[in-house]
């Protein structure tokens, strides 16, 4: 197995951004540029890396090369995206790896893009890239091609190499358990299990029992074979299940109009451990969008747009603006889920402003709601 924290190290340490990786400070998949961006370097680096994986690190600065971390980015659903621009669409998989030296809400995303044979190319436009544009990596700069691009062997002795040199060992694993459990998490009730005596998943929160049902809060669960973090959120409610082959991770979200909050299931992920070594995750989606009133979300609508306008003309907040204001993201979702098509856009268009509030939980509210727009939206083909 392959430790992903020495792998981004040893991918680092090798060379400066070259035709089998790329490095970014972060993603930005809320709008049209950044996910052209996105999936322009993902086309680039597969057709260049026909018969190796290639990478792209996202939470490094790029001039001195400095680990600096990014939010926690669990859409599973990242393929979807790049199954419904890119024809003959590379396999990837987004990880998140935590690193001793970072806050522990903040990781390193790992992008892996598996080898293919045939060239990927823009099925449709986005933003500024045309249908039919391919593109391929030229040193580290992502150049677009009218040329026939031929199959290459180049990178599969260095990738090999740097694959091999990250791989696990034993002590990297006791480390990773002994400082998941009595260093990061000292505060908090944690737990391990051993699945077919190769993998080790550990998970730590806050126990809260309703019912039958025993939810954790303030959660984190670690593979710490491969050092991935599977689920990390100081918000979200989860239940954890498992048997001799499997770990199944719940999650629910927080949901409500004036202060009247209820618990609905978003996401169901499951890992299935196999005897050779291999694992699997599903992912299926449970949520059902609460209905409300339309005359009343008429009413909070109308109320949110003019905090919004507030906050761009800079005005003076009340002290109940700024209590709305940490509800305004979660009740525009509520709002674009009911049919008031605007409230997303309206909600995008706010990032800034709500990034700068001195309040944090107004930023955390509004990253939460995005990423459940994203879960929604990913779970069909369309991006």
């Amino acid at each position: 197995m392959i430790n992903k924290r020495l792998l981004i190290k040893n991918l680092l340490a090798h060379n400066d951004e070259c035709s089998f990786y790329d490095k970014k400070r972060q993603l930005n998949l809320h709008t049209k540029e950044g996910k052209a961006k996105f999936l322009k370097h993902i086309c680039a680096l597969s057709n260049s890396n026909p018969s190796n994986n290639s990478y792209i690190v996202v939470g490094v600065e790029d001039q001195e090369n400095e680990i600096v971390g990014d939010d926690f980015f669990d859409d599973s659903r990242i393929q979807n995206l790049v199954n419904a621009y890119l024809e003959n669409p590379p396999k990837i998989q987004y990880e998140n790896v935590p690193f001793p030296n970072l806050p522990k809400d903040k990781v390193v995303g790992l992008v892996t893009i598996k080898p293919k044979s045939k060239t990927s190319f823009f099925k449709k436009g986005i933003h500024t890239i045309l249908a039919q544009s391919v593109f391929v990596r030229v040193g580290s700069n992502t150049m677009p091609t009218e040329e026939k691009i031929p199959y290459s062997k180049q990178n599969i002795e260095t990738v090999i190499s740097i694959e091999n040199s990250s791989r696990n060992s034993i002590a990297h694993t006791l480390d990773g358990v002994i400082d998941f459990m009595n260093n990061r998490h000292k505060d908090m009730t944690s737990e391990y299990k051993v699945f077919k005596e190769l993998f080790i998943v550990c998970w730590a929160g806050k126990p809260k029992k309703i019912r039958d049902t025993t939810y954790l809060s303030r959660v984190d669960i670690e593979l710490i074979n491969e050092q991935v973090k599977l689920f990390y959120s100081d918000f979200d409610i989860v239940s954890i299940q498992w048997d001799e082959a499997s770990f199944t991770i719940i999650e629910h979200v927080p949901l409500g109009l004036n202060d009247k909050t209820s618990y609905y299931p978003l996401e169901q992920v499951t890992i299935r451990f196999f005897d050779n070594g291999y694992y699997k995750m599903e992912n299926k989606l449970l949520f059902e969008p609460p209905a409300y009133n339309k005359k009343i979300l008429h009413h909070i609508y109308n109320s949110n747009l003019a905090l919004l306008h507030k906050l761009q003309k800079k005005l003076q907040l009340t002290e109940r603006d700024e209590k709305d204001l940490e509800n305004l993201p979660s009740t525009l979702m509520i709002c674009y889920l009911n049919g008031f098509e605007e409230a997303k856009q309206k909600l995008i268009e706010a990032k800034p402003f709500l990034k700068a509030q001195s309040n944090t939980s107004v930023y955390l509210s509004f990253k939460e709601a995005m990423r459940i727009l994203r879960k929604m939206k990913y779970n069909t083909n369309n991006a």
